[in-house]
């Protein structure tokens, strides 16, 4: 199977690197997190309002896309998360902390760490579109791993996954 990550390097088959079912998992656990949080919840809750179902279909598709190539994901990211209002460097330390602790505790260590570097493109992305590039993301993510209590040396460095 042909798996690519989000900086579109082969990622070869690995039995510890994600598959879908694990991939659904993670992303269920991972939004049942979200809408429990009192910051996240409400400002997820506002956009996707009674859609839960099919948002969470989305980003198992998303996420399928960005991990395992499966092309399955079609949509803006950035244009849809630029027209949330109300988002805070606080949205993105939850959001990060979150998932920290959902990969480590649902993934061999290689394949969080995999997870986790996609996560941290994407959200340095959308950190740079709503506070702008001299924003101070790496603060949020030494807050979530902190929060998360992640070792550093297991999450991947912070540089974009996008260019």
């Amino acid at each position: 199977m042909d798996k690519t990550s989000t900086s579109g390097d082969a990622v070869p088959a690995d039995p510890a690197f994600p598959n879908r079912e694990l991939i659904v998992q993670l992303v269920h656990t991972f939004y049942a997190d979200v809408r429990s949080d009192r910051v996240l919840g409400p400002t997820f809750d506002a956009v996707i309002e009674d859609r839960w179902g099919p948002h969470l279909a989305r980003m198992v598709e998303f996420w399928s896309t960005v991990m395992l190539g499966t092309r399955s994901f079609k949509g803006n990211v950035f244009g849809k998360h630029m027209a949330v209002a109300g988002v805070t460097p606080e949205h993105f330390t939850r959001w990060l902390t979150y998932w920290f602790l959902r990969t480590s505790e649902l993934c061999r260590p290689r394949a969080a760490a995999v997870l986790q570097k996609a996560a941290l493109g994407i959200a340095k992305m959308l950190h740079r579109g709503y506070f702008g590039a001299t924003a101070n993301f790496e603060e949020a993510v030494l807050e979530a791993r902190k929060a998360a209590r992640v070792r550093v040396r297991t999450i991947p460095s912070i540089s974009p996954v996008h260019s």
